[in-house]
């Protein structure tokens, strides 16, 4: 990094140096003019530079095919006017109209063509092209709800994510019309993601990205996003049941909080015992209803009377369903007791006697 900078600096000293001696454009004013002059053209190129360096292989080609494709159009139709031009016309008005054709061309080229670059499928041309689809595939893009639920910072701080967080900008108008909203709940979970988004792009260690693609024929966000993964060839990181479900039908991989979340609930088998503390009373009969520390409900049989006591129960069963897991228990007076027995019963210490108390012994 150090080697590129000074090279970036010798170029702009270099660029400065020609302008200040060979006066370029024979300008009569004087020397220190023209280097400055250069100065501003190094800088302004040095800067060019460095944001080429966060576009893609797929849209440099694009560009520069695009721009190239609009100079030859502005050369044609620049022939065309030069015969088509009656004598009364003013040659600088020709002139001008050409040159602004030129870059009107070039211009839409190059716009059009970075654009449409992502389509590009290079990874099938092999070479040094096979690792442009290894690099789109470390794509990641937020869905509006994982923003809100907030759960993906904490995930993105253990280090589990890698590659780049894309961001589209649709995704940033739904999060601010949420915020917005004159709905106190919904306005405080707008806010609440918001907050989330400049948590994580704080972090140091990830690379987050707004991207400004939209699909203006498309309304409904949950299909930009699927487009917009299918262009990037990445993957929607979301907790949204139903387009996890649409973004698997139209073949896009999707990674699911909450899959990964009962993904990490601990392990329980019946016939095990555990401690829970009975929050609330349950639907059916002489039922108490616990909760674990990851939010998985607990319910118990023969628990009512136990409500707002720390209990130890037996589990009958684990039942897994699409919302998260459950678990159902039984309360056993007779097992809490001996568990309760065996955790406040303590060995018997044996003390030696102090000095004093052999001495007196012995006598």
């Amino acid at each position: 990094m150090l080697d590129l900078t000074i090279v970036r600096i010798i170029f702009v000293l270099v660029l400065s140096g020609c302008a200040y001696f060979l006066h370029p454009f024979q300008a009569s004013g004087p020397s220190v003019a023209a280097g400055l002059g250069g100065l501003a053209l190094g800088v302004g190129i040095i800067f060019f530079e460095i944001r080429l360096e966060n576009v893609s292989l797929k849209r440099l080609i694009g560009s520069a095919c695009g721009s190239v494709l609009g100079i030859f159009g502005a050369f044609l139709m620049s022939l065309v006017l030069s015969w088509a031009n009656p004598t009364t016309v003013d040659k600088s008005t020709t002139f001008f109209v050409q040159i602004c054709l030129l870059l009107w061309m070039t211009y839409v080229g190059l716009i059009v063509g970075a654009k449409k670059g992502d389509m590009l499928n290079l990874s099938a041309l092999g070479g040094i092209f096979g690792g442009e689809k290894a690099v789109k595939r470390a794509f990641k893009i937020l869905d509006t709800s994982v923003i809100i639920d907030g759960r993906i910072a904490d995930i993105a701080e253990t280090g589990f994510l890698d590659g780049v967080l894309v961001i589209p900008q649709f995704v940033l108008r739904e999060l601010q019309l949420v915020a917005d909203s004159a709905d106190s709940m919904k306005r405080n979970r707008g806010r609440r993601g918001l907050d989330i988004l400049q948590r994580v792009q704080k972090m140091a260690h990830l690379n987050v990205q707004i991207v400004e693609d939209d699909f203006p024929h498309i309304r409904d966000v949950d299909m930009k996003l699927i487009e917009l993964a299918k262009v990037y060839d990445s993957k929607i990181i979301t907790n949204d049941f139903n387009l996890n479900k649409v973004a698997q039908l139209h073949g896009v991989e999707v990674l699911n909080i909450n899959e990964l979340a009962n993904a990490l609930k601990p392990i329980v088998l019946p016939g095990e015992t555990m401690r829970v503390f009975i929050l609330k009373e349950g639907k059916e009969y002489n039922q108490g209803v616990a909760y674990l520390d990851d939010g998985t409900m607990v319910v118990v049989d023969n628990a009512k009377k136990m409500i707002s006591r720390t209990i130890d129960i037996v589990v009958t069963s684990v039942l897994q369903t699409t919302a998260g897991k459950m678990i159902f228990g039984k309360f056993d007076e007779r097992l809490h007791g001996a568990v309760a027995g065996e955790r406040h019963e303590r060995p018997p210490r044996k003390t030696e006697p102090l000095p004093s108390e052999k001495t007196t012994v012995e006598s």
